[in-house]
């Protein structure tokens, strides 16, 4: 579909507190996944450009770093009531540019809004400690400082809530953040931008540049950014910690996933498949804690595939903006065509293809970027779509004699997200969450993504860097710690000793 007689948006950054021009003569298009239409230009940012944002967060951040805790706190309540009053055009801005549907996009910016929650809580949550009188007259205390200016990098597949994962925890700390959203969806990122300006935060504190490899590369190398926050795949994560680190700073890089959700015999197979239907097909599978594959210990395996083959055909895709649609196309045309060349490869390679969704259209929307939901049963390890990260809506099933074969089948995957078990013997499930390697554990619960006070976060190649994103964890990484320890003269003393030896 051509953009003949459409409006397109002339996207900008944001930096200083207002909307800045790109100057460096490189844009982007960005496209309604729904419709092939292309409806933003977006700039990709020069050195020059990163320059003046980290310039800009460097100066305010020394006076934000001195603003007090309350004024940090009344900022972020305001924003979190004007991101409650702008819920729905940020859900329709996620729906027009990731193309997922609307229920789901106004679930995202309500699990971003949770970490904005937390982050009200700053006062509470950067308290220290003191030890009083660990020797005679003299007192300890721990408190923490915040780290400078951090950079965020954040994916395309949640555009609102991966960001307000980020930066008002991070800000509530006393940093300043410069923000690069993915160039696909980028203008929920900068709505949630422009409301934190209008929430009262001072010039400077957070700023916003879109940009491709040259923007991420100054980023990582620039000497003035102190911490790095990073949601995306395995490799682009490996190297963002890799290049990072090299140039002195702290980074959480969150990676990609394969997440195994295990089905014992004695389990509630309707819940099952409703529960890997939801979890595998649901935001067209573009989620890292998405159910990739479903672990089936016999005899349960073919009722099992049988009831969640029955669910995904009767499965409603259409755009995103439709009520009825329950799954929305794919991001882009060149994602779509990946996810879909997996299915016929598998055929290929032994997986028996229960469903395929692969040629797939909506009717209207010819040139949208929508794919079917397919399932692939008899999965083994050695063939592709269990080995790769597909990034869509496509469900492997994987046969297991025995609980122990499908743990050992889990816990040897090179990524450790997220997991599942499905069961109704509670000791079987207590066994699993502490015997699985994963940093996340659901147990009759397909995506176990942690509420607000607790981090989130994975193991081996899901997470590069020692900490989780938000919750504790979030605090401890954009923030650090500084120990203190005074002795003060008694008056009666008539002077100070410190207690070096003297020469009598």
């Amino acid at each position: 579909m051509g953009t003949e007689g459409m409006a397109i948006q002339h996207i900008r950054h944001w930096i200083d507190g207002k909307a800045a021009e790109g100057t460096s003569g490189e844009f982007q298009a960005v496209t309604n996944p729904a419709t092939g239409a292309q409806t933003g230009r977006l700039p990709l940012a020069s050195v020059d450009e990163v320059d003046t944002a980290v310039a800009s967060a460097a100066k305010a951040q020394r006076e934000w770093a001195k603003s007090s805790l309350a004024k940090r706190t009344q900022v972020l309540f305001k924003y979190r009531e004007l991101l409650d009053r702008h819920r729905e055009e940020i859900a329709e801005l996620i729906t027009a540019e990731h193309g997922k549907v609307h229920s789901d996009a106004l679930g995202e910016v309500a699990r971003g809004m949770e970490i904005v929650e937390l982050a009200c809580g700053i006062p509470q949550l950067l308290k220290g400690e003191t030890s009083t009188e660990v020797s005679s007259r003299v007192d300890v205390e721990s408190i923490r400082q915040p780290v400078g200016v951090v950079a965020g990098i954040t994916p395309f597949n949640f555009p609102a809530m991966v960001p307000m994962w980020m930066f008002p925890l991070a800000i509530a700390c006393g940093n300043a953040f410069v923000l690069k959203p993915s160039e696909k969806d980028p203008s929920a990122t900068v709505r949630l931008v422009e409301l934190a300006t209008e929430a009262g935060l001072p010039d400077g504190v957070l700023n916003l540049v879109h940009g491709d490899k040259i923007a991420v590369d100054r980023l990582l190398t620039h000497p003035d950014v102190d911490a790095v926050s990073f949601v995306g795949s395995t490799p682009i994560a490996q190297y963002v910690q890799q290049t990072a680190v090299a140039h002195g700073k702290r980074v959480q890089a969150l990676a990609g996933a394969k997440n195994h959700m295990l089905v014992l015999p004695d389990a509630d197979l309707d819940q099952a498949a409703d529960a890997a239907v939801s979890a595998a097909y649901g935001s067209a599978g573009e989620r890292c804690m998405a159910v990739s594959v479903v672990v089936a210990v016999d005899p349960i395996g073919d009722e099992l595939v049988g009831r969640i083959a029955e669910r995904a055909r009767n499965l409603r895709i259409g755009p995103g903006d439709q009520e009825s649609s329950e799954m929305g196309p794919l991001v882009t045309a060149e994602h779509r065509e990946k996810v879909a060349s997996y299915v016929p490869q598998a055929r290929e390679q032994g997986a028996e293809v229960v469903v395929d969704g692969t040629g797939y259209r909506v009717p209207g929307h010819e040139d949208g970027f929508f794919v079917g939901v397919s399932l692939l049963d008899k999965v083994t390890p050695d063939m592709d779509a269990y080995a790769d990260e597909i990034f869509g809506p496509v469900l492997c099933v994987v046969r297991a004699g025995s609980y122990e074969q499908a743990l050992e089948l889990i816990n040897s995957s090179r990524w450790g997200n997220g997991t599942a078990i499905f069961t109704r013997d509670g000791g079987a499930a207590r066994r699993f969450q502490l015997e699985v390697e994963a940093g996340m554990v659901g147990v009759n619960v397909p995506i176990p993504v942690p509420v607000g006070t607790h981090s989130f976060g994975g193991w081996k190649d899901s997470l590069f860097g020692e900490h989780h994103m938000y919750g504790t964890d979030g605090i401890r990484f954009y923030t650090r710690g500084k120990v203190i320890t005074t002795r003060w003269p008694d008056p009666s003393d008539g002077g100070v000793d410190l207690g070096f030896p003297q020469n009598t």
